[in-house]
């Protein structure tokens, strides 16, 4: 099951919005087609992101994928601890795994994302 008050992009990344603030993790599907999660690639604090734009990587033991922006907004915070621990992507991809916070410069963008109904029906015609 998929937590109920995100918003879901079509390239597995996630949205929790909170106010004016965002935080985005990758899905537990995503990490299940990635497997063992090895490094994260993750953007500084300050840097302006677009939504649909590259914000950052994940490598796992099968292949390096490019993680998308759901939203656009400025980097507030960048998960430290994933530098020491990437595995939590595997974990905990819903919570000790999310990647970046960002102060929302549109916090409406959140609409044009997938609920997590639509995500789960998109995930089962995926397969």
């Amino acid at each position: 099951m998929v937590p109920e008050n995100l918003r879901y992009t079509k390239e597995h990344e996630w949205l929790l919005v909170e106010g004016d603030t965002g935080t985005v993790g990758i899905t537990d599907h995503a990490q299940e087609e990635l497997g063992d999660i090895v490094y994260v690639d993750l953007p500084r604090v300050g840097t302006a992101l677009a939504q649909a734009s590259p914000l950052g990587s994940v490598e796992s033991v099968k292949a390096v994928s490019e993680i998308f922006s759901p939203a656009s907004g400025e980097v507030t915070e960048a998960n430290a601890a994933l530098a020491d621990a990437p595995e939590k992507l595997n974990e905990d991809p819903y919570g000790a795994g999310w990647l970046v916070k960002m102060k929302l410069s549109d916090p409406a963008q959140a609409g044009s994302l997938m609920t997590a109904a639509e995500y789960q029906a998109y995930v089962g015609a995926e397969k």
